[in-house]
């Protein structure tokens, strides 16, 4: 089968995949082997090609934002059919044993694994899959449009969770002012799922563009990172992955106001006085997503439904999706890798 591999990292400019033509995988018990139509390009994908995050397998497939159809289905599986149209996440595996797997918290399991970083991902004709990580999808979401929502929106959902836009239940508590700081595709997804359930959204970016985005997707206000917002805001979402940022969300925030930092990646954060945690402020990260997370999530964007603007590559292009996307020529949107029909 035709594949892109990870060899060794390397600077983006220096195109570290290569293409590589590899046996077709066959499922293992409790594994769907996934004939791949369409895998969206994260920019996790650029930090472990270019070796910002250190890679735990190599040569590796890259992808977690795979979409495809089942074709053969391991033993011991259960609620799956070939012919059905799965999605595959960031989270490959997880040991379903410790505590943290017991009470619905597999993102932080010790032993979880993480698809194109530990095992295989999509960017590839096919793949191997975890019957229980993968997620059902509605048949609304057509795969193109599907594939970008499998790490941005997924983990963008659980970010506005943990900012308390929504409960564990999926219910929506008090309506809240919330700031997204950074705009790319995940914060412009995330947008969406929070205009929805009423909240009021400030927006920080430095693009204009970006700005103008967000208004027409419902924000509020929109100004600079540095601009406080015209109110204090009780929960902000960090998705720039630049400590400085997560500074200016913390200024912007109410007393008993948290700001979650939604990045795998961070620069660091500056030195910050006290007085800005001071008044019950918290500071939390977002890691990983669980099951559960992929699966409200998706059944929510159906339902609202969350537009997606997908900008297509072939697969062999997988290193110019890469730099465009580390030159900033996606935008909000996201390159999606389509290596079949969908």
């Amino acid at each position: 089968m035709r594949a892109i591999q990870l060899q060794r990292p390397a600077p983006i400019a220096r195109d570290p995949l290569s293409a590589a033509d590899l046996d077709r995988p066959e499922p293992s018990p409790g594994q769907l082997l996934l004939a791949v139509s369409a895998c969206a390009v994260c920019r996790t994908d650029l930090q472990l090609t270019t070796g910002d995050l250190p890679a735990h397998r190599l040569p590796i497939v890259p992808g977690h934002q795979a979409v495809g159809r089942v074709v053969a289905v391991g033993r011991d599986v259960d609620g799956w059919a070939v012919g059905d149209r799965a999605g595959v996440t960031w989270l490959a595996g997880f040991c379903g044993h410790c505590e943290y797997c017991r009470t619905d918290r597999q993102n932080l399991c010790p032993r979880a694994t993480f698809t194109g970083w530990d095992v295989d991902g999509g960017y590839a004709e096919a793949m191997t899959v975890r019957a229980d990580v993968a997620v059902h999808l509605p048949p609304n979401l057509d795969d193109q449009a599907a594939a970008p929502l499998l790490c941005g929106g997924v983990i963008g959902y659980r970010a506005l969770r943990l900012a308390g836009a929504l409960d564990w239940s999926g219910s929506i508590g008090r309506r809240m002012r919330i700031g997204l700081y950074g705009f790319g595709a995940s914060a412009s997804l995330a947008i969406q799922i929070a205009v929805h359930l009423g909240h009021r959204v400030h927006v920080a970016s430095r693009s204009p563009q970006d700005l103008e985005r967000a208004r027409e997707l419902g924000a509020a206000s929109a100004a600079g990172y540095a601009d406080q917002p015209p109110e204090p805001l009780d929960a902000a979402i960090t998705f720039a992955p630049v400590g400085s940022v997560v500074i200016d969300a913390l200024r912007a925030l109410a007393p008993g106001g948290s700001v979650v930092i939604n990045a795998i990646h961070l620069d660091g954060i500056p030195a910050f006085d006290y007085d800005l945690l001071w008044e019950e402020r918290g500071l939390r990260s977002v890691a990983n997503v669980t099951p559960r997370d992929a699966t409200e999530f998706l059944a929510l964007a159906a339902e609202i439904p969350v537009q997606t603007t997908a900008h297509p590559y072939p697969l062999a292009h997988a290193n110019r999706a890469l730099v465009d996307l580390d030159a900033g020529r996606i935008g909000a949107g996201a390159a999606v890798l389509v290596v079949a029909p969908g």
